[in-house]
């Protein structure tokens, strides 16, 4: 119990206001995180396509410019192979060197080549060598005839149709172009340019990063040119990163990949050159190139940090001012369960849903305070009424035993009028005042109506006449509303017996028709006009009472009609001088079968 009272208080059931402040909080913190992330990793996703695109562009730029020199050299190559005045002949001429004839060879040749590259700081050397081991050249470093025992050679040989891309092996400083000169199809020599090495370094000197590298590689998978920043040796993983194949060999394709080489991401873009085959791969370090992103990512956060408590301080303010108003209906609702319905009226002029709220709440405490009043004295009236019942309870009681006495010494003294009206009398009351239900057997309602007759013909000291017909007796057993039929006998006997003096007669016929019970009630009393009778209908239909219908007929029509729907009810017939007919429908409903009021 303790623990649970203990765990109760460390972490209490929030309300609307905390709620509120933690949802508003919640809903806030993760809009902040998701829209620095996205903004964050898109940043880092720009600077990398940037990174990406900027360096391929510097490497496209300077293959391109490199392709622009190599063009120049390789229109000097064709001159040189071209020329059959100065270098074919020169290579083909029998003369041996240390001769004269050598010498002017030698001095033409050099004069041509030097014609070639003068003023072309770019080029370092220009070399024709001919197999029959003539070798001339103009620029350093010095070139003999040994150069033809050289790989170089043989690959200018072998690939020098058009032209050959190269790094003279062991040679740090020049790149060497080489073409075959050939005559009558017949390779009869090579004309080499070496290219300054400067060239190389300042037409590929991409740098997106301090701590960027870049990699030239010819089509032999030979290092042509390494950046400064390049290590002096590599790493399994990262020679195989290097000099990895391009995917289309012999055609320009680039390359970017984002891949993870000793345990640290790079983005390494590779462009294969279309006209040398050269490959160039620059590793550009993510975390260098993403260090500026690094600082704002933590700009960012320091900045959502500050927004996320300056939203947290206006949430929970919000959240107070929002439920100050609930937390005062909360107030008076508490008042009034203890009871307490003449508490202060807080007023609020909020015009929102809890202004409508408190309202609607004081309206129903309003309500209350009337309803505890019409219950305070609906129950004194209660308690009167039960007073005044209890009361009661010796009236009907008192008056049997009193009605019994009566028809008793009637008996004794042998006055058999007397006898019979007590009887009667004693019978009726039984019949209104000792059944409760609503409904009786037409058997039963019939012997009620010849107890009233019984008595009422010693009022009017003659004797009335009223004669039952019933077609079939199964119809005495139907139920009817009780006492229906004493209103319309009393008004027969009042305005048509009484009226007639001597000759008075009511005959009641009951008889069925199409499953209706039917009773009717004909007096030959004066009867009525039309006029008459029209305003009797009128009387009934509307309610009013009229001299003829007191409150017999209008009450037994409505009670029928009330029951059981149209057409059920009361119809008069009447002639002047000759009758008065009353016709009472009920359905026909069988004693076992259950009326309408209590169907429903």
């Amino acid at each position: 119990m303790r623990f649970a009272a203990l765990r109760h208080k460390l972490s209490p059931k929030p309300g609307i206001q905390g709620k509120i402040f933690i949802a508003f909080g919640l809903l806030s913190l993760f809009s902040i995180v998701t829209v620095t992330s996205i903004i964050y990793l898109n940043m880092r996703e720009t600077i990398k396509q940037n990174a990406i695109t900027s360096v391929a562009d510097s490497i496209r730029q300077a293959d391109e410019s490199l392709n622009h020199m190599f063009e120049e050299i390789d229109r000097l190559n064709t001159v040189a192979v071209t020329n059959k005045n100065t270098v074919i002949d020169i290579l083909l001429s029998p003369s041996e060197e240390i001769s004269y004839e050598w010498f002017q060879e030698q001095k033409r040749i050099n004069e041509f080549l030097s014609g070639l590259i003068d003023y072309k700081p770019y080029i370092t050397r220009i070399a024709v060598i001919g197999l029959n081991g003539k070798v001339f050249f103009t620029g350093g470093p010095w070139i003999d005839r040994n150069f033809l025992q050289t790989k170089a050679m043989d690959y200018m040989l072998n690939h020098g149709d058009r032209h050959a891309y190269f790094k003279q092996e062991g040679s740090t400083d020049v790149i060497s172009v080489g073409r075959v000169i050939r005559y009558n199809k017949e390779s009869i020599g090579v004309v080499m340019v070496d290219l300054n090495y400067d060239f190389i370094r300042s037409t590929y000197g991409v740098k997106p990063t301090a701590d960027s590298v870049l990699y030239v590689l010819d089509e032999q998978m030979e290092l042509v040119y390494p950046s400064g920043a390049a290590p002096a040796s590599l790493s399994p993983q990262m020679l195989s990163t290097v000099y990895a194949h391009p995917q289309l060999a012999g055609t320009a394709v680039q390359e970017a990949a984002e891949q993870k080489i000793d345990g640290k991401s790079y983005i390494v873009v590779s462009r294969r050159s279309g006209d040398t085959g050269w490959i160039t791969r620059a590793l550009v370090p993510l975390d260098s190139l993403l260090s500026e992103s690094v600082k704002v990512r933590n700009l960012m956060i320091e900045v959502s940090v500050i927004v996320f408590a300056a939203v947290l301080l206006g949430a929970l303010q919000m959240s107070s001012r929002t439920t100050l108003h609930i937390r005062r209906l909360k107030t008076m609702m508490m008042r009034v369960k203890d009871g307490n319905l003449s508490f202060p009226r807080m007023g609020m002029d909020s015009k929102d849903e809890i202004g409508e709220l408190y309202t609607v709440f004081i309206s129903m405490i309003d309500d209350l305070q009337r309803l505890m009043q019409d219950i305070r004295i609906s129950e004194q009236a209660k308690r009167e009424a039960e007073l005044t019942a209890l009361q009661a309870q010796i009236r009907p009681h008192f008056l049997y035993n009193t009605l019994n006495t009566i028809k008793y010494l009637a008996k004794l003294n042998d006055v058999p009028n007397i006898e019979e009206v007590s009887g009667s009398l004693i019978e009726l009351m039984r019949g209104v005042l000792g059944n409760s239900s609503e409904f009786l057997t037409l058997r039963e309602e019939l012997d009620y109506m010849n107890c009233y007759v019984s008595i009422v013909k010693y009022k009017y000291m003659e004797p009335i006449s009223v004669q039952v017909q019933v077609e079939d007796d199964d119809l005495l057993e139907c139920r009817v509303l009780k006492l229906m039929l004493q209103p319309i006998v009393e008004n027969a006997i009042l305005h048509g017996v009484v009226p007639a003096a001597k000759g008075g007669l009511i005959l009641i016929r009951v008889y069925g028709e199409s499953g209706d019970l039917l009773i009717e009630i004909m007096d030959n009393g004066p009867g009525m006009s039309q006029e008459t009778m029209q305003q009797l209908l009128e009387s009934v239909k509307e309610g009013s009472a009229s001299r003829f219908s007191g409150i017999g007929v209008r009450n037994v029509h409505e009670r029928i009609s009330r029951m059981y729907g149209e057409p059920y009810g009361i119809r008069l017939f009447s002639e002047e001088a000759l009758y008065t007919k009353v016709v009472i429908r009920f359905p026909e409903i069988r004693r076992d079968e259950p009326s309408a009021e209590e169907a429903g």
